[in-house]
């Protein structure tokens, strides 16, 4: 009977299936406290408006320069304000799943293996 547990039917042994789940839940936990650490910026309106996000897709700076518009155009401002936080938040999920698929690789995964 332990033995089947052990083996699960082929499936190998329980022990070392629980070790690489520990190990790949460590090495998600790492690259996430790594992506949030790291942070992308893009613009919009050539310049005109600049959002940082970080890995966790968290805004965590914005700037306006008042130098190339009208900031009294509240409907320019408000839209070049989303496209900049759009296109970084973009730049953000591109950044994330390159990590992820280089952990999946470090982890023998196959592509596409890990959200």
């Amino acid at each position: 009977m332990l033995d089947a547990l052990k083996n699960l039917g082929g499936l190998g042994n329980i022990g070392e299936l629980m070790r690489s789940a520990k190990q790949m839940q460590e090495k998600m936990k790492s690259m996430q406290d790594d992506l949030a650490r790291k942070t992308v910026t893009a613009d919009a309106g050539a310049g005109s408006v600049e959002a940082t996000v970080n890995g966790k897709m968290e805004l965590v700076k914005l700037r306006i320069d008042k130098t190339k518009f009208d900031v009294t155009d509240t409907e320019l401002v408000e839209d070049l304000t989303v496209a900049a936080v759009r296109a970084a938040q973009t730049k953000a999920a591109d950044m994330m799943r390159q990590e992820m698929t280089k952990v999946a690789g470090e982890m023998g995964l196959p592509p596409g293996m890990l959200p």
